[in-house]
């Protein structure tokens, strides 16, 4: 059961605080009623152990069993009973039980997983609480299957895009390690006292200094790395970076289009739903993926609640493509935005898994081309000495 801290005030008149077990706040100010207290602020503690945020395929499985047995008759309790004895990780099947002690409390299935938070996503939980609302769980869980469902391919994609170059990156540090530290300190004693050619001498100075400092060299990388994270987990460079991004040649384009089919894909799900617009744009903006376009919805809503439409409301968003733009324009003016948000949903979904194609092979060959530039520098830098040599002889 969630402790939840409350503050309260009596019926004389005084204050009162305190904590105190409760389903949801709606039966924590019961509770205090029936003790003379009217609740004034409320603070949800932490209770029990942390959940782990569920995955997207997690997700999508979750929601796709709920959909297939509501709607064939099996109570809400019962079906969360049968997806928690079928899940063998211990740490999903520990959500399900905790959400399964909260609904036996009379909480709602949203209520109930908000309560479980960050295991379940917002955008879930504000789904399923529309699905109360209209009576049609079954039919939103359904709904919800098949966008986690898209948003994991997605996901997938993007990672196995992202394995190949790390592959590469490793190999190349690989290479460079061994070069200047075993190949080229071999060819000092071939050498000799020779003067040397500058590009041989540079590659010596370099292959010095990892065979003295390597220990200093591991360290320090680390280091940075360890800082460079922690920086760029601060709000203010984590926006700088991300902004930094989309300018990017050629990557920053297909980053919007990715961008764009994520936040366009959330917005569809909610708006069709029948969730308010501006509490649909707060909850679509967590799903973007990127501070600097996230920090922009403020002054969207804020355009938005003045009477604006959406479509030029949107239109002060950068980072987004501006398809997106136009086509919830056009749905404005026909009198279709549902059903435009929902088929530009599916064509950036499309465009995403084209662009996450495209970011590899862009990838592949420059990453290539690295490690080609490395060792030619090497090599040249050998062969450059052992000509002068011969030179010399001939």
């Amino acid at each position: 059961m969630p402790v939840y801290k409350y503050n309260a005030v009596a019926v004389d008149g005084s204050r009162r605080v305190g904590s105190v077990e409760a389903a949801n706040e709606t039966q924590l100010s019961a509770a205090l009623r029936d003790n003379g207290l009217y609740l004034m602020s409320s603070r949800l503690t932490e209770s029990r152990a942390k959940h782990q945020k569920l995955k997207t395929n997690e997700v999508a499985d979750f929601c796709r069993q709920l959909a297939a047995m509501l709607s064939s008759g099996i109570t809400l309790i019962r079906a969360m009973q049968i997806i928690e004895a079928r899940d063998a990780k211990p740490q999903v099947k520990r959500v399900y039980r905790d959400l399964i002690d909260d609904l036996r409390r009379g909480s709602t299935l949203s209520e109930s997983m908000d309560n479980q938070a960050p295991a379940f996503p917002p955008l879930l939980s504000s789904m399923i609480r529309a699905g109360e609302n209209s009576g049609g769980i079954d039919k939103t869980s359904e709904k919800m299957a098949i966008t986690y469902d898209k948003q994991h391919r997605l996901n997938a994609k993007m990672k196995s895009a992202s394995i190949y170059p790390i592959v590469l990156v490793v190999l190349i540090l690989a290479v460079v390690v061994i070069l200047f530290t075993f190949v080229l300190p071999s060819f000092m004693g071939i050498f000799g006292d020779m003067e040397l050619p500058l590009p041989t001498q540079i590659m010596m100075g370099i292959s010095g200094v990892f065979v003295r400092f390597w220990p200093l060299i591991i360290g320090g990388s680390i280091i940075v790395v360890a800082l460079t994270i922690a920086i760029f987990r601060q709000p203010g460079p984590r926006k700088a970076w991300d902004k930094a991004k989309l300018r990017a040649p050629i990557f920053g384009k297909l980053l919007r289009i990715i961008y764009t089919a994520r936040f366009a894909r959330t917005l569809a799900s909610l708006y069709v739903s029948g969730i308010p617009m501006i509490q649909s744009l707060h909850i679509g903006k967590s799903t973007v993926g990127n501070s600097y376009i996230e920090s922009q919805f403020d002054n969207v809503i804020n355009s938005l609640g003045n009477g604006r439409t959406l479509s030029l409301s949107m239109a002060e968003v950068d980072g987004f493509d501006a398809k997106l733009q136009s086509t919830i324009s056009v749905g404005e003016e026909s009198g279709r935005l549902e059903a435009m948000l929902d088929s530009v949903a599916d064509q950036f979904d499309y465009e995403a898994e084209i662009a996450s194609q495209r970011l590899v092979s862009l990838m592949e060959p420059a990453m290539i081309i690295i490690m080609a530039v490395v060792v030619v520098a090497v090599i040249v830098s050998v062969l450059l000495p052992i000509f002068q040599m011969y030179s010399s002889i001939a």
